[in-house]
């Protein structure tokens, strides 16, 4: 046997010291045994073998995966959101719980809304009892981790924020009279957007269907209920997560970017004509 002469081209690209006679299937460059990924033809080099999963398609595994667990292990967003309605609430409650400054002030009111637009959103923060919070953040809790860890932290904020306000449009639209409190719409927002994931990817969804129809009907027929919010935060909460879905893949960010805010501007100008030109009207009559 005789030595094979020492070439560049038979030691890993990786590793100049070790020799190797095993070549990347698809860059062509030498590997050493550390540096090979086994493929379904030959072995693929580290950076191949990146570059190969970040340019696949999401597979409905991965998705799955996804909604089972949170990747970097804690729902933050889901944690600050409940986080900050209990203190919302804390103040509300030692300076006049339903008569405090802070809940007349954050509370909406759709006669108000041409003023001021914003408490369609800060209303979502404000709850008029104990049980009123305690409820919406023990349905954020079950429902928030899985959502945020599926759709990521950023969608997950306009999710809750979209599926708030389309509660608000529905009670500016059929119920302008009165006023509403509370993160119902936006909790009934979550639980569509689950049911809509859910579908997607073949799961079980009846009994989301069924937690949904129950506090709907509750909505109905028990009183001091906002039925409106809650019907325009499921519609909201449906709509912002179909299209979440059927754009979730890299090349399609800025195709759901559009949508999502062709969403939101059709419920602006919702709000826009339903403040001006409605409500006016029908405070007068």
């Amino acid at each position: 046997m005789t030595d094979v002469p020492r070439n560049g081209d038979n030691y890993c690209y990786r590793h100049p010291d070790r020799q190797s006679f095993v070549l990347c299937q698809r860059c062509g460059r030498t590997i050493c045994p550390e540096c090979q990924t086994q493929a379904a033809v030959g072995v693929h080099c580290p950076e191949c073998v990146r570059e190969s999963r970040e340019s696949a398609p999401r597979t409905k595994s991965a998705f799955v995966t996804r909604l089972r667990r949170n990747p970097d292990g804690r729902p933050v967003v889901t944690y600050s959101i409940i986080g900050l309605s209990l203190l919302v609430y804390l103040v509300q409650f030692v300076t006049g719980d339903q008569g405090s400054p802070v809940t007349s002030e954050l509370t909406y009111y759709p006669v108000l809304t041409a003023a001021e637009p914003w408490r369609m959103l800060t209303a979502i923060f404000t709850h008029l009892s104990v049980l009123h919070v305690l409820l919406n953040m023990y349905t954020l809790f079950i429902f928030g981790p899985m959502l945020e860890s599926s759709l990521g932290r950023i969608r997950f904020i306009a999710l809750y924020l979209v599926a708030g306000f389309g509660g608000s449009v529905a009670v500016l639209l059929l119920a302008p009279d009165g006023g509403v409190a509370g993160a119902s719409g936006a909790i009934f927002g979550l639980m569509g957007a689950f049911f809509v994931i859910q579908r997607r990817l073949g799961g079980g969804s009846t009994q989301v269907l069924v937690l949904i129809a129950l506090n709907l009907a509750a909505g109905f027929f028990i009183g001091g209920i906002s039925w409106q919010g809650h019907v325009g935060g499921l519609v909201a909460g449906v709509a912002t997560a179909a299209i979440m879905v059927a754009t979730r893949q890299r090349k399609q960010r800025v195709l759901q970017v559009t949508l999502l805010a062709a969403l939101v501007v059709v419920l602006i100008a919702i709000t826009a004509v339903l403040a001006i030109y409605f409500v006016p009207q029908y405070t007068r009559g």
